[in-house]
């Protein structure tokens, strides 16, 4: 995931990722999906910034090239934040939120249950 500078054109988006995502290509690694989100409110202010343009990119490439595009992406100041996950761990935390909030609405149902018995 990739969150740039607000103040840039969202029609430049794909051209600018497409500058770094260069990089996998080169190195023999593919791109499967390049899925811009666009303008959002970031949850806390950043670089004293409440928005930012989000993109999510899935890609396979090796370990190395892989920490040679986020090298490339926080030297870069069009960048503000870029978040790396591999598809394992990005599927196990997704899995455990869910699983969280899951339990979570349980305890709320259970809770009128024993107010109403008490």
């Amino acid at each position: 995931m990739v969150i740039l500078q607000p103040e840039i054109d969202e029609r430049q988006v794909a051209p600018n990722l497409d500058k770094f995502l260069k990089v996998i290509t080169n190195d023999g690694g593919t791109i499967e999906n390049v899925d811009i989100w666009g303008r959002r409110r970031l949850a806390y202010e950043i670089q004293k910034k409440n928005e930012g343009i989000y993109a999510v990119v899935n890609f396979s490439a090796t370990s190395e090239t892989t920490q040679e595009l986020d090298r490339q992406l926080k030297l870069s100041e069009s960048i503000m934040r870029t978040k790396v996950l591999r598809a394992e761990e990005a599927i196990a935390q997704v899995a455990a939120e869910k699983a969280r909030s899951e339990a979570k609405a349980a305890r709320k149902a259970a809770a009128p249950a024993k107010a109403a018995k008490a």
